[in-house]
């Protein structure tokens, strides 16, 4: 572990100001991510150097398509998350209080990208702003190295951690739920306003592309939808947008998303962006 960022006393209790939430959490207690603790009146992040999963991807598994494309990337993962979706696709590190994992300090981490002989690293599979620390510090020694970096996130943080972090991030993919408040509140224990926010910070300063998950019965309102599309496109009609199909998962047995109502919400996508393209349905892009 690790002493947290962004963060000050409270009274008995300590305030954490690394995202929306401002979790208050007293002695012996951790914020909502589960990962950020209170030890004796200091905050601690607890997954600092926690590696639950290392990967060689494809940059467009991210989804990237647009930043470094037909390059490999490492992709590291770790535990905790800030948000609490129903339907988690890797819930079982990102929930899960425990999951198998190593420690690797960020010089190795880097290490690793260059044994490799990539030229990307990525935090990704769980949500790296939870784990903020260790993404800051590795990623700051991957620009000392020439390496670039990818960060795949919910998007639920602060603006002045993620103003630090855009110092040394290169790349984002945000996740981008729904375009109703009370979708992310009732689906995924959050807010849609900070995630807003967040990709307005980011545009211009880092790549961005943007993954909204098309949920059965939960956002496939097609009306909602294109809200949505143009929101983005008020940002920027070159923005690429990935419209991924659900399947059941975590708590959420929805059925799986018809593949016809993807390829209809690509079609009014299209009427407002550049660059759409469908996830998760083998042979469509």
């Amino acid at each position: 572990m690790k002493t947290a960022l962004y963060w000050e006393k409270e009274k008995d209790s300590i305030r954490c100001q690394l995202c929306p939430h401002l979790c208050l959490i007293a002695d012996g207690k951790a914020g909502r991510c589960r990962e950020r603790k209170n030890v004796d009146g200091t905050l601690y992040a607890m997954n600092y150097g926690v590696i639950t999963s290392v990967g060689l991807d494809p940059i467009e598994k991210k989804p990237l398509y647009h930043f470094m494309p037909g390059s490999t990337v490492l992709s590291y993962g770790s535990r905790g998350c800030n948000l609490s979706c129903s339907f988690c696709q890797n819930y079982r590190i990102s929930m899960e209080p425990n999951p198998p994992h190593i420690i690797m300090p960020p010089d190795e981490a880097i290490q690793k990208v260059k044994d490799e002989n990539l030229s990307s690293i990525a935090f990704t599979y769980n949500e790296p702003t939870v784990w903020y620390e260790f993404v800051l510090e590795t990623a700051r020694l991957a620009k000392e190295h020439q390496i670039r970096t990818v960060c795949v996130t919910n998007g639920f943080i602060n603006k002045e951690p993620l103003e630090e972090l855009l110092g040394c991030m290169d790349a984002f993919n945000i996740d981008l739920k729904s375009y109703s408040d009370a979708f992310y509140r009732k689906i995924c224990g959050g807010r849609l306003g900070p995630v807003l926010n967040a990709i307005k910070l980011i545009h211009g300063k880092a790549h961005i592309e943007i993954t909204t998950l098309v949920v059965e019965n939960e956002n496939d309102d097609l009306e909602e939808l294109e809200e949505l599309f143009k929101w983005i496109a008020s940002i920027d009609t070159g923005i690429a947008l990935h419209l991924s199909r659900y399947f059941p998962s975590y708590k959420m047995t929805n059925p799986a998303t018809k593949i016809e109502t993807l390829i209809e919400a690509k079609r009014l996508a299209e009427k407002h962006l550049d660059n759409v393209y469908i996830g998760n349905v083998p042979g469509i892009r």
